[in-house]
């Protein structure tokens, strides 16, 4: 049976390649996703990419994660990375390796973007790849 993924992501990733395309690319959600998908193809993996607006509905799906079986998570929490304690509560609760994925180069930009919650809890933070970091944070889980 082949190893499974989940790829979360949060508020307004569905509005890639249309909102401020100086810091997150011209690329399109459906760029991301086929990205993804044909990542964990090369890779033989299996990979479920899902997106949600709403804090709650990413917690539930990292618990959905475990409940699965899956074998890591890739998250990019979007605004949620510099506030949610809850979702960093879920990451630790599953306890299944997770990567924090940011398109930006988050340590570059707003002060208030320095602080992340998410990488805390993380195995690893990519930052600032585009959505190339997606493919690296999949590829790590994967050879880890």
């Amino acid at each position: 049976m082949k190893r499974k993924y989940f790829v979360l992501n949060g508020p307004s990733l569905n509005l890639l390649g249309e909102r401020e395309p100086e810091h997150y690319g011209k690329q399109s959600y459906s760029d991301l996703k086929r990205l993804v998908k044909d990542t964990a193809k090369a890779l033989g993996v299996s990979v479920r990419i899902m997106q949600t607006n709403h804090e709650g509905k990413l917690v539930d799906m990292i618990h959905k994660a475990q409940r699965a079986g899956v074998s890591g998570i890739v998250i990019n929490p979007a605004a949620y990375t510099h506030t949610s304690i809850a979702i960093y509560d879920a990451v630790m609760a599953v306890r299944i390796p997770t990567v924090e994925v940011h398109i930006s180069k988050i340590d570059e930009r707003e002060d208030f973007r320095q602080v992340s919650y998410i990488g805390l809890a993380a195995k690893k933070t990519i930052a600032g790849q585009g959505i190339d970091g997606y493919k690296q944070a999949l590829e790590y889980l994967v050879n880890d």
